[in-house]
């Protein structure tokens, strides 16, 4: 596995003129992999935005490594850079405690009658969304650590980690992506969590996390607390 990062150049309207849905953001990655696309065998690549003083990245975790030439496409020159991820998966360990990032698109399915398919709908409160997170965690191998409590007081939900964004981003898909269109709902979460299970873990970063992750949703990225 290989994770990557390029400066996005947003204040170089005419590059980044394109980039104003998140299938524009998904057709940049997938072209980052030209092998894929001529062999006509894409692979699955995790990817989100993410802003970090006061600039914007894109970060695409990915079986193989990406073209740098063509993720630098709407970067920052010499911004790009991948680095092997395995031997940071190779390293995480039972009980181990980690501060996380995560994108997501929290959702549930309601049962339609006479319908095969559930319609899916997005939570769109923060306590909708905080325990979307908490049911996601033991299934994806972790658990989300409890703040201690304050003069005794303990709070309903005082789980260590908190929804820091909130947005509704244009989504137009390609005929070949289903033709639909619309908004995504988009949630980043950052906290604490505690390796439970290992395996099930590792499968949650190489796999993501929830729906839509082809547009920028489902990838967690973790940090060891020193």
């Amino acid at each position: 596995m290989y994770l990557s990062r390029v400066e996005i150049d947003v204040n170089n309207r005419q590059k980044t003129k394109d980039l104003t849905h998140l299938g524009a953001f998904h057709n940049w990655v997938e072209q980052s992999f030209p092998a894929e696309v001529k062999a006509g065998k894409r692979r699955r690549h995790l990817w989100r935005i993410d802003p970090l003083n006061g600039k914007q990245y894109l970060l695409v975790l990915s079986e193989a490594a990406p073209d740098l030439t063509q993720l630098a496409t709407y970067g920052v020159a010499g911004t790009a850079v991948t680095k092997s991820y395995d031997p940071f998966l190779a390293s995480i360990q039972e009980g181990q405690v980690m501060q996380f990032r995560l994108t997501a698109n929290p959702t549930y399915a309601i049962k339609q009658p006479g319908k095969k398919q559930p319609r899916i709908v997005p939570h769109v409160t923060i306590a909708q969304q905080r325990q979307w997170l908490v049911g996601k965690a033991e299934k994806s191998g972790f658990q989300l650590i409890e703040k201690e409590p304050v003069n005794n007081n303990e709070a309903a939900d005082n789980r260590a980690f908190d929804v820091i964004s909130r947005d509704w981003p244009v989504l137009r898909r390609k005929p070949d992506q289903g033709g639909r269109g619309g908004r995504l709902s988009r949630v980043t979460f950052e906290g604490f969590l505690r390796v439970a299970d290992v395996t099930t873990f590792k499968q949650a970063l190489i796999n993501g996390i929830g729906r839509e992750k082809a547009f920028g949703m489902g990838l967690m990225t973790v940090i060891p607390r020193g």
